[in-house]
């Protein structure tokens, strides 16, 4: 059986590219817990640890207040005990955040086409694409360019 990896605080901070500060104020409010101890009494935390991180980081960038990060990851443990569904379930919260964003970004870009630029360019991407295009555009309460 191979050993999980552990890492200090300051290990996970690098990796995370957060303040150990805050990984120590996330493991004060609960946001993050330690996996165990070492023989000094170092924190030591585990990979999911960190993806952890990722996902809170991404969800502060989408203006979620901490509070509202602890219900949502609360939610989304809840769902299943199988860690594995629950993580996966949170990486697709967290690329749908991304290409939320993107997509807002592309909007006034997407707003000035003209009803044909907007049918050409629709021509030009593969189907699939096309169909995640007017899939977000709906989640966000925007109107369809076709």
């Amino acid at each position: 059986m191979k050993e999980a990896i552990l890492y200090r605080i300051g290990e996970l901070s690098k990796l995370a590219n957060i303040s150990p500060r805050t990984i120590d104020y996330y493991t004060s409010i609960g946001l993050i817990l330690p996996t165990m101890r070492s023989d000094n009494k170092y924190r030591l935390y585990n990979v999911e640890t960190l993806h952890r991180l990722e996902r809170i980081e991404s969800l502060k960038k989408d203006k979620h207040t901490l509070d509202e990060i602890k219900e949502i990851l609360a939610q989304w443990e809840s769902i299943t005990s199988q860690k594995n569904l629950s993580l996966k379930l949170s990486e697709l919260e967290q690329q749908l955040s991304v290409l939320q964003r993107e997509v807002k970004q592309l909007e006034p870009v997407l707003d000035q086409l003209k009803p044909k630029q907007a049918k050409h360019l629709y021509t030009r991407l593969l189907p699939q694409t096309a169909a995640c295009i007017e899939a977000l555009m709906l989640l966000m309460n925007k109107s369809s360019l076709m």
